[in-house]
């Protein structure tokens, strides 16, 4: 299992990006685009917030706490007995898709950077759920700690049925210029290197009719002029998903991929600026951003033998209109 001290390493390492880029923001532009009111009236309307945190980012710290507890949905066993890994489980989607797959029926282990208080509420709101909850702190970007992990998943419960990709590294950056290999590096060795790694240590315990579901984005379909490299691996991250579908289809395991638009999550405050954050998904069809607890359920969807039995190495848009 990866020391406290190497996850410290790459908060450290976050951080330093993170500081490069921010003195090098500039004034946002603002909209009077009127946000899109759909379904139960508990999402976040611009403007956002005047917040930044500091990378990796807590959920504990936001100002606006993301709604994650989906309390219009009604659990019906869809993954019942089942066990799920979700990395980058202790807050936004991942917090989110933990909970609903707890009300279907799954024990449910969460990976995380170093967000302890952020993994205790969401281990805290698994077990509500009537289930059990695993958090193990770790770096996905190191092949042994996701081994290690795998292994302790195992121990703990004995199989794994589902894999989650979500733990993701964003920092928007003007120029490509100002794009080091450092924060080039973060970005694809967390976002695509990690997502890989993990579905390598965990395929070989995998068992017919088990699934892995990815977190990709509308900028992998789109792009992004200021999110260059996140992108790119969002788009990596589709290919991904569509290649592995095909590979592992032969030995029962789907591959699927949920693609949000603008979610109202720790990363992007951990990412733009006090200005900027304010204006957050207020581009998209919808006008606003959505919360969490409005994507988890894609993830059930692709991620149910009763569900997506059939569905298999699709990316699946969740924007909020045609362009999110």
């Amino acid at each position: 299992m990866a020391s406290r001290k190497a996850t410290k390493a790459t908060v450290d390492r976050q951080r330093r990006i993170q500081k490069k880029i921010d003195a090098k923001k500039p004034v946002p532009k603002t909209s009077s685009k009127k946000a899109a009111l759909t379904g139960a009236k508990r999402q976040p309307e611009n403007p956002m917030p005047a917040q930044h945190l500091q990378k990796p980012g807590n959920e504990a710290d936001l100002n606006l706490p993301p709604r994650f507890l989906a309390p219009d949905y009604q659990g019906s066993g869809k993954l019942k007995d089942m066990v799920a890994i979700v990395t980058g489980g202790d807050s936004g989607i991942g917090r989110a898709v933990a909970v609903l797959f707890a009300r279907e029926g799954a024990n449910v282990a969460i990976l995380y950077l170093n967000e302890d208080k952020d993994a205790k509420q969401t281990k805290e709101a698994v077990e509500k759920e009537g289930k059990r909850c695993l958090v193990i702190p770790g770096d996905v970007r190191d092949s042994k700690f996701c081994e290690t992990a795998v292994r302790s998943v195992l121990k703990t419960f004995g199989r794994i049925d589902i894999l989650v990709n979500n733990a993701a590294f964003q920092l928007h950056a003007e120029r490509i210029e100002d794009i080091t290999d450092a924060h080039f590096q973060e970005t694809i060795q967390t976002n695509i290197g990690g997502y890989f790694r993990m579905a390598r240590a965990v395929v070989p315990y995998m068992r017919p009719g088990s699934s892995i579901v990815n977190n990709g984005s509308e900028t992998g379909i789109f792009g992004s002029k200021h999110l260059l490299d996140y992108s790119a691996t969002k788009g990596a991250i589709h290919a991904f998903t569509k290649s592995l579908a095909s590979n592992l289809l032969e030995r029962g395991i789907r591959v699927n991929c949920v693609a949000p638009g603008p979610v109202w999550t720790p990363l992007n405050p951990a990412d733009k600026s006090k200005n900027d954050i304010q204006s957050f998904g207020q581009d998209s069809d919808m006008g606003r951003p959505a919360q969490p607890e409005e994507i988890s359920p894609a993830f059930v969807f692709l991620a149910s033998p009763v569900t997506g039995s059939y569905v298999n190495g699709i990316v699946l848009p969740v924007m909020g209109g045609p362009r999110g």
